[in-house]
């Protein structure tokens, strides 16, 4: 078995395609018209009531309860690309306590995005800062085994 990606109803397909096109600059794997997806296996589907035989009104929006996670190398210059775009916030850029910056806002169909920064990011920040990876693993909360993985990915 291989696990393909996510489907997430939208109420335009051109409008959210637009959105994670211009946001994101992700890029159309296969077009159906009103079902994409996009080469790193996020799909959008136009009537998913349709789609999955449930009534229009069981659509969630706002449902809080999942979010698409985005990994940003160039976190600072995504948050000034954020701004010329109407979205709302659950919140502006904050850093957990692994040293990570994220921000969380909604999709134009109401689907919570989190955009972090790359984990090599956080960790060479904390090697310049002149943290052993002891320390850093330590502070990340992973093994070291973890963190060569990602040092090395």
């Amino acid at each position: 078995m291989k696990y393909c990606g996510v489907v997430i109803s939208v109420k335009d397909i051109k409008a959210s395609r637009k959105f994670y096109e211009d946001l994101f600059g992700l890029e159309v794997y296969q077009d159906y018209g009103r079902n994409i997806m996009f080469s790193g296996g996020l799909a959008l589907q136009q009537d998913f009531d349709w789609l999955v035989n449930i009534p229009k009104e069981k659509i969630l929006k706002d449902s809080n309860n999942m979010e698409l996670f985005f990994d940003e190398e160039n976190f600072d210059d995504f948050v000034e690309r954020l701004k010329n775009f109407n979205v709302k916030y659950l919140h502006g850029v904050f850093e957990h306590d692994w040293g990570q910056r994220v921000i969380r806002f909604y999709d134009i169909d109401g689907h919570l995005i989190e955009v972090g920064e790359n984990m090599k990011m956080v960790i060479d920040k904390f090697i310049k800062s002149g943290l052993s990876l002891t320390q850093i693993s330590e502070k990340m909360d992973i093994t070291m085994s973890d963190l060569e993985k990602l040092i090395n990915d």
